[in-house]
């Protein structure tokens, strides 16, 4: 699957790139801020994905998966039956969806913390920033 460009002004005033760092774990006691993902998705006033908005834009809620040493992996912002959301990779990318823990209640604003289920690992991210794009 290739991304096709977005048009920034095509899309509704509600999308944001969140930014993502990984927070102090044991492997990592200061965090990493060269670990990470890059977010482009709509939030609502309080911080949350805005379902409805998501629905409607689906081609444009992306996900950019940062590492170290390592190519940058694009995929999407998706949502699973039963309502939990997952970042899907493309096809070149060979990676397993990585599902957001409580995603669904998460309020995306700078310092708060979420949890990401990497290939069984659950790590630790904090919101570094909220940007209009």
């Amino acid at each position: 699957m290739h991304l096709k460009p977005i048009l920034n002004t095509s899309l509704p005033q509600q999308f944001r790139q969140i930014r993502l760092e990984l927070a102090r774990e044991p492997d990592h006691p200061q965090g990493d801020s060269s670990v990470g993902y890059i977010v482009i998705a709509p939030l609502t006033p309080d911080g949350r994905i805005d379902h409805e908005l998501w629905k409607d834009h689906r081609e444009a809620c992306r996900v950019t998966r940062l590492r170290p040493d390592e190519n940058n992996d694009s995929g999407h912002l998706i949502r699973r039956p039963g309502g939990t959301w997952a970042f899907r990779y493309d096809d070149a990318a060979r990676l397993p969806d990585e599902a957001g823990y409580h995603f669904a209640d998460e309020h995306f604003v700078p310092g708060e913390y979420v949890s990401i289920n990497e290939g069984g690992t659950m790590h630790t991210y904090c919101v570094k920033s909220i940007a209009r794009l």
